[in-house]
């Protein structure tokens, strides 16, 4: 792991985890998560093995520096998830406060970069 993924306190990683529904604002949310892991921001990870419940998802996902969730739209699946998996302490970002509108957003490069450019900032320590 790059030292972009820790905070200065410690080598615990920053996690993010986003919507990848069906919508174009979903396809963004997910695609944004993909490109702060390439920018070396935080790491995308599995929301699927928060829902479920599985141990060594879970662990990881308490033990991480911060969280990021990117949720597509005002439905808020991700931050909803991690919620009703116990986690209360991370940070959210709304593709859909951004300006941009379920069925009339282009998942273009441009916009994916937007929202990393905002989710990056929300992963600082």
């Amino acid at each position: 792991m790059n030292d972009k993924n820790t905070c200065a306190c410690g080598t615990a990683p920053k996690l993010i985890f986003a919507c990848s529904g069906a919508a174009d604002v979903g396809a963004i949310a997910d695609q944004a998560a993909r490109k702060l892991t390439k920018d070396g921001a935080g790491k995308m990870f599995c929301l699927a093995g928060i829902g479920g419940r599985v141990p060594g998802i879970m662990e990881t996902a308490k033990s991480a520096a911060k969280i990021l969730a990117i949720d597509g739209c005002p439905l808020n699946c991700v931050k909803n998830t991690l919620e009703q998996a116990g986690f209360k302490k991370f940070e959210h970002l709304q593709v859909a406060d951004l300006g941009m509108e379920k069925g009339k957003t282009p998942p273009v490069p441009e916009v994916v970069a937007k929202v990393a450019e905002v989710g990056a900032s929300k992963l600082v320590c």
